[in-house]
Parts: structure tokens; sequence; C-alpha cells
């Protein structure tokens, strides 16, 4: 019984010492842990020390003593080489307002950092979008515009309420379609600086009369149009597009019927360069009457239907006379007239510079040799790359020629 009580006894005392030991642990491991938390502060300090070490030493370097007009020579060097620009803060301009104060404050003040944006009103967040949108394009202050509308949805009226404030400024505007046209129609309204218009929709029905109707009401100041897409333009959309085609100087379009580029040149007294796309659905025949044009300068023509129309060619070389042409561009043409274009050199005694004979244009040296003969100065590029395929090219320059 005795012995029993002493052991109970060694027991007890041995459990007050491992309690005693065990509240000594703990504590040691709080003061552990709070001298870890010390020294990830003190790491801490040490990185912000350094950090602000590194910058006060840059601030006494040559570059940050460069005069705001250098730096904005600099800062002009680093948009990306696009016309429209796309909002990132990865990216110029916005990447240079997040350097320091300093380079805020210039590239800020640089309006013409802000001319050029791509605008997609399919922002899952749009108010925060229009804000940041809407801040850029104050940005450029008076400074005219450049845009570039992404429309995916058939909702017009946040776009206009962002642009509403600056259609004054927008003298660029290209306006790319995922949606229905009439979009696009309730946004040509109201743009009287406006000098270079371009659409472009991979659908094939976008463009309607009401949309034609919508090209004839901008501004007399605009000088370029590009329509890019599958739809072509047949004589009643031509029409209906009166009477802008007057102040034109520049025309990128597809149109149904080869006589059209007669129409068009007819309507566009102004016109120095013209870009056709040839699109036909069936086969026609149509006759051509006779037709000077006076200013016409660059002429592209490229056949979507070669297989179709190529017997028409000729009798639009032998109807067309343009006394001012430097520059032509033909894909996709076949059999190529050459008889009748040489007879187009000799009528229109142009001082064609550059012939650029692309895909689906055949011809031989002798007959490319004629062409010099006839224009003196005529360089003559066969280039298969042209209209998307790869190939080698060949010019022939003043009567001989060079690989490249």
């Amino acid at each position: 019984m005795g012995r029993n009580k002493n052991i109970s006894a060694v027991i007890t005392e041995r459990q007050q010492q491992l309690d005693a030991v065990l509240q000594e642990v703990s504590g040691m491991e709080s003061v552990m842990d709070r001298m870890k938390n010390l020294h990830q502060q003190l790491l801490k300090k040490k990185d912000s020390i350094i950090q602000s070490m590194n910058l006060h030493r840059g601030l006494v370097s040559a570059l940050w003593r460069f005069p705001p007009e250098l730096l904005s020579l600099i800062f002009v060097r680093c948009l990306p080489e696009t016309e429209h620009l796309l909002p990132s803060s990865k990216l110029a301009p916005m990447l240079l307002t997040r350097i320091c104060r300093r380079w805020r404050e210039v590239a800020v003040g640089m309006s013409s950092l802000w001319c050029g944006v791509i605008v997609d009103i399919d922002n899952e967040d749009w108010q925060r979008a229009a804000f940041c949108y809407d801040t850029w394009l104050k940005r450029s202050r008076d400074r005219p515009l450049s845009l570039a509308l992404k429309c995916f949805k058939n909702d017009a009226t946040d776009l206009r309420n962002l642009l509403e404030p600056h259609t004054n400024q927008i003298s660029s505007l290209h306006i790319i379609l995922f949606v229905n046209p009439f979009t696009a129609d309730l946004l040509l309204n109201d743009f009287p600086a406006l000098q270079e218009f371009t659409i472009t929709s991979s659908d094939p029905l976008w463009c309607t009369p009401s949309f034609a109707q919508s090209i004839s009401r901008l501004p007399l100041t605009l000088r370029r149009l590009r329509v890019a897409g599958p739809s072509a333009f047949d004589f009643d959309l031509i029409v209906s597009c009166n009477p802008v085609w007057a102040h034109l100087t520049h025309v990128e379009i597809t149109i149904c019927q080869p006589n059209l580029i007669l129409q068009l040149l007819r309507l566009g007294p102004n016109l120095s360069s013209l870009e056709i796309g040839l699109g036909f659905h069936h086969e026609i025949s149509l006759t051509f009457e006779p037709f000077t044009h006076m200013n016409l300068q660059s002429l592209c023509i490229s056949n979507a239907s070669p297989m179709l129309m190529g017997n028409l060619f000729p009798g639009l070389f032998n109807a067309l006379t343009l006394p001012n042409l430097r520059a032509l561009e033909a894909r996709y043409i076949r059999p190529w007239p050459h008889e009748e274009f040489k007879t187009f050199l000799v009528r229109s005694s142009c001082p064609l510079g550059s012939l650029t004979l692309g895909t689906g244009v055949t011809t031989t040296d002798e007959q490319r040799g004629e062409y010099i003969v006839l224009v003196p100065f005529l360089d003559v590029v066969v280039d298969p790359r042209r209209g998307g395929y790869f190939g080698y090219r060949r010019l022939v320059q003043h009567g001989r020629r060079r690989d490249v």
C-alpha cells in the first residue's frame, strides 16, 4: 500500500514537470513565431529601402533629367505600329502612365498619344470600359481622332453616348460589323469632320439599301471610302450613295458588274485611287461606253470570278482612257487582254510607272517587253504572291529582269 502511494506521488510530480516543460515550449514557440514575423517585416522593409534607393539613383540619371520635349519624342516611338491602339495597361500609352509620376504627367499631357483607339462594345463590364474609353478620348483634347469600332451586338446607343462629345474630332472611322447592319446605320450620323470611312463585315447580305443611303449622308469632307467584305454593290446601291462619290479621292469596293467601274469613275471625277473587287454570280454580256477620267492615278482590279468573266475585260480596256494613270494592278484576269491593253496604253498616253500582274494573270516576256517599249520607264512586276498566294517574284525594269 505504501509502495503504491510512492509511485503515485512520482507520477504526479512527473506530470507537473511535464506541464511546466510544455508551457515553456509553448512560450518558446510564441517567441519564435514573433521572431519569424519580425524577420519577414524586416525583409519587406529591406526590399522597400532597396527599391527607394534604386528609384532615387534613377532620379539623378540622364534619363530622368530628359526635358519633357525629349521624353515626348521617346514616348511616340513607344507606341505600337498600328493606327488603332488597344487599351491595355501592358502597352503604350497606358503603360507609360504607370512608371512614375513625371512620366504620367508627360504622357497624359501628350494629346498625340491618344488619337487612335479600338473600341470593343462587347465588354462584360461596359460601364467600366466606357469610363476608360472616355478618359482616353478626353486626353486627345481637340486633335483629330481615328477610331475602330467592334460591333458585336445590336445596340448602337452605348457607342453613340460614348462618341457624342467627340464627333467633331473624328476624322477616321472603321466599323467592324459582327451584327446586323442596322447598328452601322444608326452610327453613321453627325460626323462633320469625317475624312476616312471603312466598314468591314463577313456577312454577304449586310449591305442594304438603307445602309447605302446612310453612306450618302456622310459629310462632304469625306475623301476615302473602303467597303470590305463579300457583299457586292450593284447599280442601285452605287446610285444610292450619291452625292458622296463626287468628293472622294480614294475608293475600295466590291461591285457585281465590270461596267460599274465606269459608273464609279463618272460619279467620282476627283478620284485619284480606285481598288475594285469584281464579284459575279452568273454569266452576263455587257457593252462599255468610252469614258475618259482625267484624275485617276492608281487602279487595282481583282476579279473574284475568273472562270466566268474573263471575256469582259477586253471591252473594259477598249472603253477606258486614263491619261494620268501611274500605277495599275490586276489579279485573276484570264485570259489577259494583251492587245486591248496595248491599245489602252497608246490611247491613254499615261505616265504609267508601275504595272503589277498578280495571281491569275499570265503574260510572256515578249508581251511585257512590248509594254516597256510603249512606256519606256515602266516597271513590270510579276508577283504570284499578290492576292494571298506565295510564289516567286520577277521584276522586269527598263528591258532587264531582276529576280527577287
